[in-house]
């Protein structure tokens, strides 16, 4: 099993930054990659941002590319996620991921096996 905590969510205005983190802990050695997911009032769960634990190759939704970046500390077994130039539609309770599965789609929240609490983003206009 692993453990996911997410912190660093809050209330920002348009155009400003917050940074995520998401601490791992348990059977963290199986780890696969690890993603960030959102989910607004009212809509699916959307895919962000993910990165692999071996080599560090991140992805991210065309929504968000060039405003978010993910990273990883391996000694920490910690995934952040820094957002920058943020827009009221990045309002949602953001949630982190992790998976062990080494096949398949990892823009799929279907792909990961383990999920944080979730944390509350709000951007004002």
């Amino acid at each position: 099993q692993v453990q996911l905590v997410e912190s660093g969510g809050g209330l920002v205005q348009a155009g400003g930054s917050l940074r995520l983190s998401c601490a791992a802990s348990g059977r963290t050695f199986s780890t696969f990659a690890m993603g960030w997911f959102r989910q607004a009032p009212g809509k699916e769960r959307e895919f962000v941002a993910r990165i692999k634990w071996s080599g560090g190759s991140t992805d991210y939704a065309e929504s968000v590319r060039g405003r978010f970046t993910i990273s990883m500390d391996n000694a920490k077994n910690q995934v952040s996620l820094q957002m920058n130039s943020l827009k009221p539609e990045d309002t949602a309770v953001y949630s982190c991921a992790a998976t062990d599965r080494v096949y398949g789609i990892l823009s799929n929240p279907g792909r990961y096996n383990y999920w944080g609490q979730g944390t509350q983003v709000t951007v004002s206009s």
